[in-house]
């Protein structure tokens, strides 16, 4: 104590009560003395407070360290008190969202009232064989420990789920369930964990009801034992229930309901099968509406799906449907009954009756088969024996509903027990006994309520007896550790509650005195209580006993967790539950064979069944005649029966292993992460959790192992050199008696060394002192060394700031004498160029001005001579032009007489020609002289030629005396001109004022007007450069637009190609996920019929017969195509329409596309890719060839048809080419077009019209290519007809096609029919490991499809395809016998791969291949699967041997020697019990390091690469074991607090580095195996880099892209400093990352652990594999495979 009174000092942080947050957080203002009554604190909310120091509370409870907040285990706290617990389980539950917490052996949870993603089966996955101590608390974590222990020490276990109503225990309970049935798989075909789940949706539905704190709250106790058979697996369960609230079916509370069954029944009224149970709504019964219409409905439930869950959970228990409307029908009649009207008459309502047209008793009487009038007299009347004689004596109204509720309590009881019988005759293992068991007790926890009753007396009694066998059990663990580790130990005192437990059921108890009351013929409650009182306080007076001051009815009992005060009214009733015989024999009497089993005779004893788990009468007694047997019947009260059943259950707990839960309701009102102290605190104390803190706090609490102990505290030890076990344990044991002066505060062990409470503390102040004063030290040399240094760097610059000094001055000197002189220059220059640039300056105004008058002086003169030149020319051109005019009009007027008087003279001479033309006379006469007239025409016409000549001379002779005279012309104008200029220059004359102005002013208008049009023209030309702008702008928009359209419209075509090849791409590899999975599942399905037919045989012939290998009697039996009994039958792929001109190329399907239809489609949908026809008779009939001529055409014949053919095919494709071009020019020219409309929004349906135009050309251009394509392919294959004519011609009309092939192929190898067997057994089925690794890869493939090549090619394909189907089956065996062989399933790997390829090249027509002419696609799909089995096989046997070292490789081995031993987490030393036994399982072999999975990857590689084996291939096996290694390790990282820190991250990305570096040295990080790790880098660098400001969260976020949100957000809150030096994550930072992280587009799916069950689908490349021959294989004499032949 002294120890701990020295940690109260200014600054220190204690707790103090608080009435409404329970416990307050305050620090010390000054240091506390001995001796001092007050303590000065100040409270969180910065209040000053004087804090008593007076017994018995004394010196407030010390706070821990920081480094402590958040602990996932309660026991590695320094300071065990309630304040520091409440604190714990208050951060981890609302600043960490971790709802589990670890205290001792105790779980602690706490119900969130919100879904969690933490119960998938990749959790089951994380925490399935692994370390309870190593992981986050967690259900799962209690389960595996559980199994582990009965597995390990073959001891049955007990899980212990308690807690309050609506604290979680059921689902606790289904989860322990649901993690037991995926770890322990059923060994039976019938699923024995289905069942084991199928029984919670029943209990719930019968067992369950809503209460105000919980809506699913289980209202009976119950004991699953689940039974493990020798493999530990689950093979049968059995439950045991526990005081049903049998109250409940016939009152409930305000907002409370009665059990889920009913509800369901009601709100499935309307389903054709429940419409004969004439059922309403739940408001209209009394049993259901009595909670009122809110609480009719559960939020967020749906009875009717439960109501179907339920039926199916029956279904599965084998329950038949007829049975379970037989229980319905019951169910139902249960609410009929409580609608009875039971009415009073007689006098004083002495008597009572029913109406005989009562509908509910009615229907009550008719679902359960009984008669009305019987029922109806019997709930109204009674039989009492008087004197030996039975009278019948009616009850009162308030009795006769009273002995109404008592039956309807008594059907729902039976049908309970019944149910429960029947769900465990369901569950009971049929064919062997458990080894061992673990059993699930879900029980209710400790209540108290404003008025507390029978139920809560019985249910805190099981507590009472819970809590005793707690006590006892920690108290055991924790002498057991001390005996361990050879402590001189002293006994630990507890609070033993046995004297309670007494006071309840002891001679002359609370039990006792109620049953002697019960069996009183007038006994009371008040009776009873006054015995109570006598008994208990009076007589014998007990500590846990009390009577209450203003109650005589009641009386209080002071149990382990807390002062219940019981009302004594209803006791005597429910402990008798009571009902009358004459019912129940009625019932008996039922026609429903169900409703009689339910009510028959039992014998009476109050035994418990072992299979039933009740009682042969639950319900008490039958009150019936006189008689001892009635005597009998009186015992079984509910008391003495809950009494016996708790019993049995304390025994049976008490013989097993108990682990245990305590389920913690955080607030009452069921809101997600609410967290009420009050609450939890008055849980704490009930459950028990208190009780082992203080039961650990009164030992040594605190333990540390010599090595983490010196780690932590080397510098307050001696001897830091120490190496050694030895030497680091004797230098703990020297200095801390001189640490610890008090030798009580610690002890010395084997292993470790322990500390009382507070010593820890103690050790941290003192390490803290001694840090500190070093530092003080440090800094004081520091300090010293830095001021001397800074002396000498002061004093230096001091001496050289003078030198500069001093010299910056004489230089400044210098400068000014040189700036005087200089500046004296500079004047005197200045001056000088100042006035000589006045003086130029001056000359050059002059000279310009000069020049500027003179300028204008000569182009003033020179405007006047231009402007009297411009008025002459004008003048001349005006003159000439009126000549012109005049000269035109008379001109025009001549010519228009002459016309008129020529017209007139014509019109004359026409009229008087038409008169002579009329005469005959006239005609002949002009005929005569027809020939004179031609003489005379023809002078006529020399004589014009004459005269035009002479006109021609003499028109040349005026021309030349014109242009004589234009020339004369013209030079005296040019001298009148040179003398006008003359003489105007002579004379000069002055021209008069007027003229001037008016020259002047003409001259100035025609300037205006000349500006103006100059003004004019330049705006035109500016609007029309605008305007030109504009239209170029325009231009290029458009041009813009059209360019982003057309780039947008191609982005869009590509996306979408993207997102369609995206979809199919992982729809295909979806479909072969499936498909492999299913083959794995058959394949496993397989061996399971092959062990099961080997374990019939050894059964069969166990006697005189000795059975031959099982590959032996594979082999040897004959072969044949036939599927056997468990392989789904060969078919195979699915066919295709194909026209008939491309049918020739579905019977040769291409490599790529068998093997991807034999990988990824499903067994039941492939057909068969080749017919029965031969490749010939394929070929003629693509020709149009008839099978019966086709060996009567000779070659000659043949080459003729194949030139026509040619010929037609070349007109054809030329035909083709042309149409395909001209379409090809319109679709250019439609697109053009449609490109132009799309920038005209007018246009919308002309450019939907286009578009779909395009479409339809792009869709007639298709069908020409196709058409193409096909032709091209008959061209071909008439060439090869063309090419086979002549070996058609050689043959004779009686030998067969297939025998011309067998002379064409050569270098085969034969196995003759009774060599087949001999053939597998040496090459496949017993050749030896190492002969094997010896041989090339794929010769066994060789050799075999050369055998089946010859054997196809001689005609028998029988033989073939049983070489075939041979070969498949030895692969098949050959893997089993090397199942856990890596190089051999490498091997046989390469072999299927080769012959799959081998078959399929040889299955279409190739260029220098002849085609199989055996249909072996069924068997080649054989082979496909066969490799996936292999592949499947290689991977498994991977898994297997790296599952168990990933975790403790690529997390825990340290990498980087000393990086993670500079620092310990103070109290994470302390180990959970139950853990320790297993410590040296661990240290016994070397930790596996990163060198140990590099190995095993190392050996896969090597036995791929021995084989060849495609890199595609080798990149998709590392691709998921490289997915395994990143998913398991960052699942366990995530549950794993002590791995969150900053050296550990650096541990995991060297680890990780280790892998990436040997993943690209062998040229696998194309296959994505590298990108795959990218999580788990992440992850490391997330514990790396800083997590203090928004700059840090906002790189977090950016650089965490491969994590979730909930990943990374659990990382943080799981970082653990292991160091002074590192800070915990504050809450502010974390809720910053969680803003930024849902700003982040393209959220991951919500999930927290990786699917480390996640298989990727294989795809195995097609590689056309070098032609085989016999003569090229290198075949070693030791294969004895001499008998082949070669042909």
């Amino acid at each position: 104590m002294i120890g701990t009174m020295e940690l109260y000092t200014k600054g220190a942080s204690v707790w103090v009560p608080d009435p409404e947050a329970v416990w307050v957080s305050a620090k010390l203002l000054k240091d506390y003395n001995l001796g001092d009554e007050n303590v000065l604190l100040q409270i969180s909310d910065g209040r000053e407070v004087q804090y008593p120091v007076v017994p018995p509370s004394g010196l407030p409870p010390l706070g821990n360290p920081d480094i402590l907040e958040g602990e996932n285990d309660l026991t590695a706290l320094s300071f065990l008190h309630e304040p520091a617990v409440l604190h714990n389980l208050r951060v981890r539950f609302l600043d960490y969202s971790s709802i589990y917490t670890y205290c001792g052996i105790v779980l602690v949870a706490l119900n969130p009232y919100d879904q969690l993603p933490i119960y998938g089966e990749e959790v089951i996955d994380a925490y399935s064989g692994q370390d309870m101590a190593d992981m986050e608390p967690h259900i799962f974590s209690v389960a595996e420990e559980a199994y582990r222990t009965m597995t390990r020490e073959e001891k049955n276990q007990s899980i212990i789920i308690s807690g309050e109503s609506g604290a979680g225990k059921t689902v606790s309970a289904k989860f322990t369930m649901r993690y037991f049935a995926v770890v322990g798989g059923a060994a039976q075909q019938t699923s024995v964990e289905e069942r084991v789940l199928a029984s919670n949706p029943i209990m719930e539905s019968i067992g369950n009801a809503k209460t105000t704190r919980n809506d699913n709250s289980s209202r009976f106790g119950k004991y699953i034992e689940i039974g493990f058979g020798r493999k530990g697996d689950i093979i049968g369960a059995n439950m045991r229930t526990y005081l049903l609230e049998k109250s409940r079916v016939v009152f409930q509370a305000s907002q409370e309901r009665n059990y889920h069954i009913f509800y369901q029944l009601c709100a499935s009224r309307d389903l054709p099968e429940m419409r004969v149970l004439k059922l309403g709504g739940a408001e209209t019964f009394r049993y259901t509406n009595q909670g009122g219409e809110d609480s009719m409905q559960i939020p967020g439930t749906d009875d009717v799906v439960d109501l179907e869950r339920t039926r199916n959970a029956f279904t599965i228990l084998g329950v038949p449907p007829d049975q379970q409307m037989e229980l319905f029908r019951i169910l139902a009649a249960v609410l009929h009954l409580g609608n009875v009207n039971i009415q009073a008459s007689g006098r004083g309502g002495d008597r009572s009756y029913i109406d005989g047209e009562d509908r509910s008793l009615a229907v009550f009487s008719k679902l359960l088969g009984v008669e009305r009038t019987q029922m109806a007299h019997w709930l109204c009347h009674r039989r009492l024996a008087v004197g030996g004689e039975m009278l019948v004596k009616p009850m009162p109204g308030q009795q006769s509903l009273e002995a109404r509720d008592a039956l309807a309590k008594h059907v729902y009881g039976q049908l309970f027990t019944w149910t429960v019988t029947r769900l465990n005759s369901a569950l009971r293992a049929q064919r062997e006994q458990p080894k061992s068991f673990i059993g699930v007790l879900d029980i209710y926890g400790f209540e108290t309520f404003e008025r507390n009753s029978f139920e809560q007396f019985c249910i805190n009694y099981a507590n009472e007896k819970l809590q005793q066998q707690f006590n006892r059990h920690v108290f055991q663990l924790e002498q057991e550790e001390y005996v361990r580790e050879e402590l001189p130990w002293s006994r630990i005192e507890f609070s033993d509650n046995q004297p309670c437990i007494a006071l309840i059921e002891g001679q002359l108890g609370l039990l006792d005195l109620l049953d002697e009351e019960c069996r009183m013929p007038k006994g009371s409650e008040e009776s009873w209580a006054r015995k109570l009182y006598d008994q208990h306080q009076s007589n014998d007076p007990s500590p846990h006993f009390r009577k209450p001051r203003m109650s005589n009815t009641a009386f209080i009992i002071l149990h382990f967790a807390d002062t219940v005060q019981y009302e004594c009214d209803g006791f005597l009733d429910k402990n008798r539950d009571t009902v009358f015989e004459e019912p129940i024999n009625i019932l008996r009497a039922s026609q429903s064979e169900l409703v009689s089993e339910l009510f028959q005779q039992e014998p009476a004893g109050g035994s418990l069944s072992l299979s039933g788990g009740k009682s042969s009468l639950p319900n008490g007694s039958l009150r019936s005649g006189p008689g001892k047997r009635a005597q009998r019947e009186h015992k079984l009260t509910v008391g003495f029966q809950f009494r016996q059943s708790l019993q049995l259950l304390m025994d049976t707990l008490n013989s097993t292993t108990p682990h245990y839960v305590r389920c913690i309701k955080p607030n009452d009102l069921k809101e997600p992460f609410v967290f009420d102290p009050k609450r939890a605190v008055q849980q704490l104390r009930a459950c028990g959790v208190l009780e082992t803190i203080r039961i650990s706090a009164a030992g040594y609490p605190s333990r540390w192992t010599y090595a983490e102990f010196f780690s932590r505290y080397r510098v307050l030890l001696r001897g830091g050199g120490v190496q050694t076990q030895e030497q680091i344990q004797a230098s703990c044991q020297r200095a801390l008696p001189e640490l610890i002066p008090d030798p009580e505060q610690y002890c010395f062990g084997k292993t470790k060394v322990f500390f009382r409470a507070g010593q820890v503390a103690l050790l941290e102040r003192l390490r803290a002192e001694r840090l500190r004063a070093a530092g003080v030290i440090i800094q004081s040399w520091v300090r010293g060394w830095l001021g001397r240094r800074r002396y000498i760097k002061t004093r230096w610059a001091t001496l050289t700031i003078q030198r500069h000094t001093r010299g910056a001055l004489a230089r400044r000197l210098a400068d000014i004498l040189r700036y005087t002189k200089a500046a004296l220059v500079l004047q005197k220059t200045y001056r000088m160029v100042a006035i000589r640039q006045m003086f130029l300056m001056i000359r050059e105004a002059t000279v310009t001005i000069q020049a500027f008058t003179r300028g204008t002086l000569a182009r003033r003169q020179y405007r006047l001579v231009v402007v009297e030149r411009a008025a002459v020319l004008l003048q001349s051109a005006v003159r000439g032009w009126l000549a012109r005019r005049a000269y035109r009009q008379v001109r025009a007027a001549i010519v228009l007489m002459q016309c008129c008087v020529r017209r007139r003279a014509a019109r004359r001479e026409l009229v008087k020609l038409k008169a002579e033309a009329r005469s005959v006379e006239k005609f002949r006469e002009l005929n005569k002289g027809m020939e004179v007239k031609l003489m005379q025409l023809q002078l006529r016409a020399d004589q014009k030629a004459r005269e035009s000549g002479v006109l021609r001379e003499t028109l040349q002779v005026e021309r030349k005396a014109h242009s004589t005279e234009l020339d004369a012309l013209r030079g005296a104008l040019v001298k009148l001109q040179n003398q006008l200029e003359t003489q105007h220059q002579t004379q000069q004359p002055q021209p008069s004022p007027a003229i001037a102005e008016e020259e002047t002013e003409e001259r100035r208008r025609a300037e205006e007007k000349a500006a103006q049009e100059i003004l004019r023209l330049t705006q035109e030309v500016q609007a029309l450069r605008v305007e030109r702008d504009c239209l170029g702008k325009e231009k290029e928009d458009l041009s813009t637009r059209l360019l982003e359209q057309e780039t947008a419209q191609e982005k869009c075509v590509v996306q979408a190609v993207a997102q369609e090849g995206k979809a199919l791409t992982a729809e295909l590899d979806e479909e072969r996920r499936k498909y492999q999975g299913l083959l794995r599942e058959f394949t496993r399905l397989e061996q399971r019929y092959e062990n099961l037919r080997e374990m019939s045989m050894l059964t069969e012939h166990s006697k005189g017969y000795r059975r031959t290998d099982s590959n032996q009697s594979l082999i040897m039996e004959p072969p044949s195509p036939s599927p056997s009994p468990m392989s789904p039958p060969f078919s195979g792929p699915p066919t295709f329409p194909v026209t008939p001109s491309f049918s020739s190329l579905s019977a040769f399907p291409s490599p790529e596309e068998v093997r991807r239809v034999s990988v990824t489609s499903p067994t039941t949908e492939r057909r068969a890719w080749l017919g029965s026809d031969t490749p010939m008779d394929t070929l003629m009939e693509n020709v149009g060839v008839a099978k019966d001529s086709a060996g009567k055409m000779t070659g000659e014949d043949l080459g003729h048809a194949y030139d026509a053919v040619r010929v037609a095919n070349k007109f054809l494709e030329n035909q083709l080419r042309s149409q395909r071009s001209q379409e090809e020019a319109e679709l250019e020219a439609l697109q053009l077009q449609a490109k132009r409309t799309c920038s005209d929004p007018s246009s919308t349906a002309d450019q939907q019209y286009l578009v779909e135009l395009v479409e339809a050309r792009e869709q007639e251009v298709c069908r020409l290519r196709r058409e193409l394509k096909e032709l091209r392919h008959t061209v071909t294959l008439r060439r090869l007809l063309a090419q086979t004519g002549p070996v058609l011609a050689q043959c004779t009309e009686d030998s067969p096609a297939p025998q011309a092939k067998a002379g064409t192929v050569t270098g085969l190898l034969e196995c003759r029919k009774r060599d087949e067997a001999k053939l597998m057994k040496t090459l496949i089925t017993d050749v030896r490991v190492d002969s094997a690794l010896s041989l090339p890869p794929g010769l066994a493939a060789s050799v075999l499809f050369l055998c089946v090549r010859q054997a196809d090619c001689s005609g028998d394909k029988t033989r073939a395809r049983s070489l075939c189907t041979a070969a498949v089956t030895a692969m098949k065996g050959a893997l089993k016998k090397h199942c856990n062989d890596v190089d051999m399933t490498a091997l046989w790997l390469k072999d299927a791969c080769l012959l799959t390829d081998l078959l399929t090249q040889h299955s279409k027509q190739g260029e220098d291949l002849v085609p199989l002419t055996s249909d072996l696609s069924e068997l080649n799909r054989a082979l496909s699967d066969l490799c996936i089995q292999a592949y499947q096989q290689l991977l498994s046997i991977s898994e297997s041997r790296l599952q168990p070292i990933i975790v403790p490789a690529m997390l825990e081995s340290e990498m980087i020697p000393g990086l993670s031993g500079s620092g310990v987490k103070l109290g994470n030393s302390r180990k959970r019990a139950g853990s320790d036994p297993r410590a040296g399982e661990r240290n016994a072999g070397e930790a596996p390091t990163m060198a140990a999975v590099l190995r095993e990857l190392g050996a896969l590689h090597t036995a791929l690469s021995r084989q060849a084996l495609p890199p595609t291939l080798m990149e998709q096996a590392f691709r998921q074991l490289t997915y395994l290694l990143s998913a398991s390790a960052l699942n366990s990282l995530l549950l794993r607090k002590d791995m969150c820190s900053w050296s550990r991250g650096l541990q995991i990305r060297y680890n990780v580095s280790l892998l990436e570096e040997w993943l690209r040295s062998r040229g696998l990080q194309a296959g994505g195996a590298v990108a795959l790790l990218e999580p788990l880098i992440q992850a490391a660098q997330l514990l790396q880099v800083g997590k203090k400001t928004d700059a840090d969260a906002q790189a977090l976020v950016h650089t965490c892209t491969a994590l979730s949100t909930q990943q990374i957000v659990k990382i943080l809150t799981l970082y653990t400093p292991h160091s002074d030096l590192e800070e915990r994550v504050t809450l502010n930072f974390i809720r910053t990352v969680q803003g930024l992280l849902k700003q982040r587009p393209g959220g991951q799916p919500p999930q927290l652990l990786m699917d480390v069950r996640r298989v990727f689908p294989v795809t195995f490349p097609y590689l056309p594999p070098p032609p085989v021959r016999a003569d090229q294989l290198d075949i070693p004499d030791s294969l004895k495979i001499s008998f082949l032949r070669r042909p």
